[in-house]
């Protein structure tokens, strides 16, 4: 019988963002999934210092704060040497040492330094295949002020909003409240424009929460979203493929709290997952069509969840953002609506692999330099 060669698949977790205890939950039930038959893994967490390190219990160690224990590692921005290297102390320093030639790199790394395009650089200098949107899919669908504009271009319906400067909320705060007043009337929501879990996101149904809540945006990030209240049902489809993506049904999230925060997400895990929604069936297809307009729109890949707001009393529907590394928990929306249409955990998974190879194929057939045989 012959032994099929297994893959060198490093998942990558933690990070230096606001998500980074979200990622570890993430991360645990991706590498639960992972089939040891098939791919030789390879666990790399990222501290919150952006320290990267690697062992067989590092996702343990990371939960646990325990980095002493574990091997400090990098990933070269260098096409030639496209492998897992540990750092080893030595009487000239630094040097490294080749732990693994990888093949596909799976990471699970929610918000900034993870999901906007910077990891997706670093890997795609690295000339490596890896999971997910690529560097241009990644920034949009992390910028929620650019990403609304490339809705609107492409005629999907978005909310109200306006973006604000960290710098203009200090150096004017009233300025900065009169404009995000102008967007609509109260209540409105604010944002950090790049984080996502709903970190730093507030309800604001006066003036003061409206202060309070850029503020609490603006540790976040630089950039501030300020978008108009809607009292919506939150609709969410998942999206999976390359050129050719398709959208899983809808589900309907039933949030515990005033919206659906960053508690009732990861940490009392009450809110109730209706799936497929409650919603008729032409909405049902306008909702999974829109997402994989947006998708495109971005030149997403890989995967996305995307999310919608239904207006309770209208029944106007507008897209809310695409999230282009969702949450992978037990309890997260994206593999549980894939479950529900037809595609259990374990497959949703060796088919993102599955993609990211197939870019990487995409990848190599760009020509680098220039043609004089013309």
């Amino acid at each position: 019988m012959t032994l099929t060669r297994k893959r060198q698949i490093a998942v990558l977790f933690g990070g230096r963002s606001g998500e980074h205890e979200v990622s570890l939950a993430s991360a645990r039930s991706v590498l639960a999934v992972l089939d040891a038959s098939r791919y030789e893994i390879y666990q790399v967490g990222i501290s919150h210092a952006g320290a990267w390190f690697t062992g067989p219990q590092a996702l343990e160690s990371l939960e646990q704060g325990d980095l002493a224990s574990l091997t400090p590692c990098t990933i070269l921005p260098d096409a030639s040497r496209p492998a897992l290297y540990a750092l080893q102390g030595s009487a000239r320093g630094q040097a490294l040492e080749k732990i693994a030639d990888l093949e596909v790199v799976f990471p699970v790394l929610h918000g900034t330094y993870g999901e906007d395009g910077a990891l997706q650089g670093v890997l795609e200098m690295t000339d490596l295949a890896y999971v997910g949107a690529g560097v241009t899919g990644s920034s949009v669908g992390m910028d929620k002020g650019i990403f609304k504009d490339v809705m609107r271009a492409n005629g999907i319906p978005v909310v109200e909003s306006v973006i604000l400067l960290r710098s203009e909320i200090e150096q004017d705060a009233m300025e900065a409240i009169r404009r995000a007043e102008s967007v609509a009337p109260y209540p409105l929501f604010t944002k950090p424009a790049n984080l996502g879990s709903s970190v730093g996101v507030s309800k604001c149904n006066n003036r003061s929460d409206l202060q309070e809540g850029l503020l609490e945006a603006a540790t976040y990030d630089r950039r501030v979203l300020v978008e108009r209240g809607v009292n919506a049902r939150e609709i969410e489809v998942s999206v999976l493929g390359n050129d050719r993506p398709e959208a899983s049904v809808p589900g309907e999230v039933l949030p515990s709290r005033e919206f659906y925060s960053y508690e009732s997400k990861y940490e009392d895990g009450t809110s109730g997952l209706l799936i497929p929604a409650p919603i008729p069936d032409a909405i049902s297809t306008n909702v999974r069509e829109l997402a994989v307009t947006a998708y495109k729109a971005i030149d997403c890949a890989g995967m996305a969840r995307v999310d919608f707001l239904l207006d309770k009393e209208t029944d106007a529907l507008f897209l809310n953002e695409v999230n282009t590394i969702p949450g992978f928990t037990s309890i997260s929306m994206y593999p549980k609506l894939w479950e529900a249409s037809g595609l259990p955990y374990p497959s949703l998974v060796d088919r993102l692999v599955e993609l990211a190879l197939e870019r990487k194929v995409q990848r190599d057939r760009t020509e680098r330099r220039i043609r004089r045989d013309r």
